[in-house]
């Protein structure tokens, strides 16, 4: 199957609110960048549904979903609603298109499922919202986009699925569906002591989750060691036949949410190394709150995945994009440096491997041989 990405105009323009983090444009970045570069002809596009309420209780339930849909219709939640479904909070706040969003990022990734049947290769960059819960929203997250679309796969056929997460903060909402599966691998590349505070390095379920805690400062010598020694050989040892891939923009130096001091080579560089793994890939979006380096490293790897080449300098059509971008209230968008305009790929930031990452590693690779094998 021809590489697809799906998207949606429904982000263009919708924001969580003036002051939130994801008040900044990215999947509407991602599309124009795409198309600038020439890499999104019409045949490698699809709109994304929105699923309806009843294809979202596979793993939400009605009482969430209905709270949900009324507090966007009335633009309002009471008390009640706010304690138990984390609905008008700071976090998750009551905005314009608050069900019909995130039911849009969530029918992609069901989607997926079914386009993947046979095999291919699908990028939802409005997907991994990881943090949502059944019942409630979690951490930006209204809906997990991401065990909807491991639960589709499963529905068309495939077993065994390896779910790899590089965002600045832990999967904790994937977690809680799968963490007992013994058909879905599970691994976690996360900051530690930040948000959801979850994650720990002994946090290992029934043998196929796979957590790092990575220090401030974790730079792309560190990840490449963590791809190479952890992530690549638990894949190939679990055996998945399909991949899901949650890359979070939060991990990159110049995001405001993380301390994590990748470049997005990090990001392009795993996805090239897992796409031969399975002969299905869910690449999905995730964090990140600076426009210029999400829409930057989504639309890289989309080039990545459909195997497009990514130039040193932008043509004028694609640089106009990103210099079309703001980032007010945030003083990382005060005076962007002119490489935020004119590339995609960053500098590579490399470095040492401290001693916490190489035994952290280690710790979590001695486990890959005890994992139970496909049967």
């Amino acid at each position: 199957m021809t590489p697809l990405l799906l998207g949606s105009e429904i982000y263009r323009g919708s924001s969580y609110g003036k002051w939130h983090p994801l008040r900044v444009p990215r999947v509407s970045t991602v599309l124009d960048l795409t198309r600038a570069m020439g890499w999104l002809p019409a045949a490698q596009f699809r709109t994304s549904p929105r699923a309806k309420p009843a294809a979202l209780t596979v793993w939400h339930t009605p009482e969430y979903l209905a709270a949900l849909q009324s507090a966007e219709t009335t633009g309002a939640v009471d008390s009640g609603t706010r304690d138990r479904h984390g609905l008008g909070t700071n976090s998750n706040p009551v905005f314009a298109e608050m069900y019909r969003r995130p039911a849009t990022g969530a029918g992609a990734s069901l989607l997926a499922g079914e386009l993947l049947r046979d095999g291919g290769r699908v990028h939802n960059p409005g997907g991994g919202t990881h943090h949502g819960m059944p019942d409630r929203a979690n951490g930006f997250c209204y809906l997990n986009d991401a065990v909807l679309g491991i639960l589709s796969l499963r529905r068309n056929g495939v077993r065994r699925i390896a779910y790899i997460d590089i965002d600045a903060h832990h999967m904790d909402g994937v977690e809680h569906a799968f963490s007992d599966d013994p058909d879905t691998l599970l691994i976690s590349t996360h900051e530690e002591r930040r948000w959801p505070f979850t994650g720990a390095l002994m946090d290992a379920g029934i043998g196929q989750t796979f957590n790092l805690p990575l220090p401030r400062a974790t730079n792309d010598t560190e990840f490449a060691h963590v791809r190479d020694r952890l992530i690549r050989p638990a894949v190939e040892a679990f055996g998945p036949d399909a991949i899901v891939l949650q890359c979070g923009a939060d991990a990159v130096e110049e995001d405001p949410l993380s301390r994590l001091t990748l470049s997005n080579n990090a990001h392009f560089d795993t996805l090239a190394a897992l796409t031969p793994l399975a002969p299905r890939f869910l690449l999905l979006g995730g964090g990140g709150y600076n426009p210029w380096s999400v829409g930057r490293l989504w639309s890289g790897a989309w080039a990545v995945l459909s195997d497009q080449d990514i130039p040193d300098r932008l043509p004028p059509n694609a640089e106009a994009v990103l210099r079309g971008l703001r980032f007010d209230g945030n003083s990382r968008g005060k005076n962007p440096p002119d490489h935020w305009f004119t590339t995609i790929r960053d500098a590579p930031r490399s470095g040492v491997i401290r001693g916490e990452v190489w035994d952290r590693v280690a710790h979590l690779a001695a486990r890959i041989g005890t994992m139970p094998k496909a049967g």
